[in-house]
């Protein structure tokens, strides 16, 4: 079964009426450092493919960097919109590499990333605190690239990071 299919799933196995309850995900942190530990799998798969072409048309990438003490500041929705449209570029930015890459191995590699990361942001779409669905149209900081590996290591500090401490505190609220 396809790993996104399993991140889904586990989401889904939590929806309350009305809007989704992420508790097993947050409430047992083995399942984030899965994804993480998935994520740098990925990455390395991907860094030992043959020969990956450098991209002729360049990947715009969200800059997934932050701030501790910034990101402590900001409200569980202002949190997740902001890795929704991290998500969403990063996505946008697979979908491109893919329609450039014919070679198997970086193929192979970047459709699971898809997976993967498409998951991530179908799962937060599912649950708001505020009113009012989530709307693309945001402009993370972003960078251009050509480097396939790039992708990959955005994924990871995405998922390691700012994923990572998103779930974090929304534990400290849901897993009493």
């Amino acid at each position: 079964s396809p790993p996104g299919l399993l991140l889904l799933t586990s989401f889904l196995l939590h929806v309350e009426e009305g809007h989704a309850s992420p508790t097993r995900l947050v409430c047992d942190n083995r399942l984030i450092q899965k994804y993480i530990g998935e994520a740098k799998d990925m990455e390395k798969r991907a860094g030992q493919c043959q020969a990956l072409p450098a991209l002729s048309c360049p990947t715009v990438l969200p800059l997934v960097d932050f701030s501790l003490q910034q990101w402590k500041s900001k409200s569980n929705e202002t949190k997740r919109r902001e890795i929704l449209c991290d998500l969403a570029l990063l996505v946008g930015a697979v979908v491109g590499a893919q329609g450039q890459v014919t070679q198997e191995c970086g193929a192979r590699q970047l459709s699971q990333l898809h997976r993967h990361a498409n998951s991530f942001l179908l799962l937060l779409q599912t649950f708001s605190w505020e009113a009012g669905p989530w709307e693309p149209g945001c402009s993370p900081r972003s960078m251009e690239q050509t480097h396939i590996t790039s992708i990959f290591l955005t994924y990871r500090q995405l998922v390691q990071g700012k994923l990572r401490f998103f779930f974090h505190d929304l534990a400290k609220d849901l897993c009493k």
